[in-house]
Parts: C-alpha cells; structure tokens; sequence
C-alpha cells in the first residue's frame, strides 16, 4: 500500500479532497468556490480551494475522468510532491487570471482550468526525456485552447459540466503549466541526478 500511494498519492488527494468537499453540500462550496468579492475582501484561500467545489456530481465526475486520463499519460513524469507545486501553481494562476483579466466572473468552481495546466506542465515535462510523441499531445490541447477562444466550449461539454463553461479558465491553466514546468525543471534535473548516482 504505501508504494501505491507514493505511486497514485497526489491523484487519490485531490479525488479524496473534491468529494468530500462535495458531499458536505451547498454551504461548503459557497465557502470555498472562487468568489470575486469574497476573495477581494480578503478571504485569499478561495484562490486554491475554489478548484475543489463543482457544480454538482457529473462536473465532478468529468473532472475525476479527465484527472485519471493525465495521469496515466504523464503522471510517471514528475515526484508527488512535484505535481502537488504544479497544481498549487496552476491553481494560483487560473484563480490569479479571473482576479485579472475577467472581472465581470463573479464566481467559479471546478478543476478543469488546474487540470489543463497538469496536462501541459506533464507533456513538456516528457518532451524533456526525449520522447517527441508528446508534441501531438501538446499540440491537441493548443488546438482546443484556441478553438474555446475562437468558437466557445467544446460542443457537449456545458451539458455535460451541468453548467457554463469558463473557457479562459482553461488558457490560464495552460499558460500556468507552461510556467510551473519552467519553475520545477532545475529541482527535477537536480532529483534525476541524484537517482543516478545512489543507483
């Protein structure tokens, strides 16, 4: 079990985190859910706890699902504790963009926008191991980005979200990943190269 979750640790935590906030209803995510006014007047923890209320069960669930699908693409790349500073980062940075750049946003909630920036901070981080699939992979999110900015949320998704879909949340995300694989490449090289001599 222990080398389960140091394997599948940071997954389970986040999963974990996000139902439980779930299932104590209502009142828990109007105290966490990112709010503009709220977060202005000082309550600074919604910048991160925001990314665990949804809107209801199937927005969770879509999450889970797409968090399930990073991780088995690129989970392997990066320690546990280094996908825990990408997601504060990335969190930090979708919740920062809204503060910024969307002022009329008077509240959100969700994953997403945190979970496009894992997706990109774990592509550049396989790009740099010299497996160049990755770039495809890189390539469709890029597409994706583009096309909500260009045309809105993907067909289907606002039904199945059970609600809007804030598309910039999803850029800043991405912009957020770029900038936490930058961030984390020295420790990573630093921890590489430490594996290497113990071995």
């Amino acid at each position: 079990m222990p080398a389960f979750l140091k394997l599948h640790g940071f997954p389970l935590a986040v999963a974990v985190g996000a139902i439980f906030v779930a299932l104590l209803g209502t009142d828990a995510d109007l105290a966490l859910r990112y709010d503009r006014a709220a977060i202005l007047d000082g309550q600074v923890w919604r910048l991160l706890s925001g990314h665990l209320a949804h809107l209801g069960w199937s927005h969770l669930i879509m999450n889970l699902a797409a968090l399930a699908l990073i991780w088995m693409l690129v989970g392997r790349l990066l320690t546990a504790w280094q996908w825990v500073w990408v997601a504060v980062i990335c969190g930090l940075g979708v919740s920062g963009g809204l503060l910024a750049f969307n002022p009329e946003l008077v509240w959100y909630v969700g994953l997403s926008g945190v979970l496009h920036g894992l997706l990109v901070s774990g592509c550049l981080a396989e790009l740099r191991t010299g497996h160049r699939s990755a770039w495809l992979l890189l390539s469709l999110v890029w597409i994706k980005l583009i096309w909500e900015q260009v045309a809105g949320p993907l067909p289907g998704s606002e039904m199945g979200a059970g609600g809007a879909v804030v598309v910039d949340a999803h850029l800043y995300g991405a912009l957020a990943g770029i900038f936490a694989a930058g961030v984390l490449t020295p420790f990573r090289d630093l921890t590489q190269k430490r594996k290497g001599r113990q071995e």
